[in-house]
C-alpha cells in the first residue's frame, strides 16, 4: 500500500495503518529534527509534535500530494515555529549522529578511523551549511524528496530549491576538500 492509502485507511479509523506510516517515516522525521537542531530533546519534543498533529489533522487529509511532502510541510513549520518562540538557529551536533552510520564490520580499524573522522567533518560541513541550504538538503537526501515536494515542503519555487541545493554540495565540496 501506498503511503497516500495508508493514511486515508487511517483517516476511516484503521489504526494499524497509522502504525505502519509511522515505523517506516519516524526514522527520516527525527533525524531531520535532529540535524536542523542540534538537540535530541528539542527533535524529540518536536518529533512528538509533528505526530501528535499528524493524529489532528487526518480528518483534513486530501490525498492530491504525496504523504510525505505533507508530512515534512507539518514538520518545517513546526520546526520554523521553534525558530521563531527560541529566536536563534543552533547548529552543533551531537556525537551520537554518528551512531547513525552503519558498521557493516568488514572494515579494518585504521579504515574505520578514517571512516568516522570523514563521517564527523560531512556533518560538522552539513551543520555550518545555511538553515535554508542544510534543510534541502537533508530533506532531499534523508527523506528522498523531490525538488517538486521539498518546494512546497518549504513554500518556495523549485528554481530556488535547485539553486540552494546548488549551494549546499558546492559548500559542502569546499568544506570536504582534501578529505576525500
Amino acid at each position: 500500500m501506498t503511503d497516500e492509502t495508508l493514511m486515508l485507511a487511517y483517516c476511516s479509523g484503521d489504526a494499524t495503518a497509522f502504525e505502519h506510516l509511522y515505523n517506516q517515516h519516524k526514522g527520516g522525521v527525527y533525524r531531520y529534527f535532529k540535524r536542523q537542531c542540534g538537540s535530541e530533546a528539542i527533535a524529540e519534543e518536536l518529533f512528538q509534535d509533528v505526530w501528535m498533529n499528524i493524529v489532528k489533522a487526518r480528518q483534513r487529509y486530501k490525498a492530491s500530494a504525496k504523504f510525505t511532502t505533507w508530512l515534512y510541510h507539518i514538520a518545517h513549520n513546526r520546526l520554523i515555529d521553534h525558530y521563531r518562540k527560541n529566536s536563534h538557529l543552533p547548529t552543533s551536533y551531537d556525537e551520537e549522529l554518528l551512531d547513525e552510520i552503519e558498521d557493516d564490520g568488514q572494515l579494518d580499524p585504521v579504515s574505520e578511523i578514517n571512516r568516522s573522522r570523514q563521517a564527523e567533518k560531512l556533518l560538522d560541513c552539513i551543520g555550518q551549511l545555511p538553515e535554508a541550504q542544510r534543510e534541502s538538503f537533508l530533506l532531499k537526501e534523508e527523506s528522498g524528496l523531490s525538488l517538486i515536494d521539498i518546494a512546497e515542503v518549504a513554500g518556495t519555487s523549485r528554481e530556488t530549491i535547485k539553486s540552494r541545493l546548488r549551494y549546499a554540495l558546492n559548500g559542502l565540496r569546499r568544506c570536504l576538500r582534501g578529505l576525500l
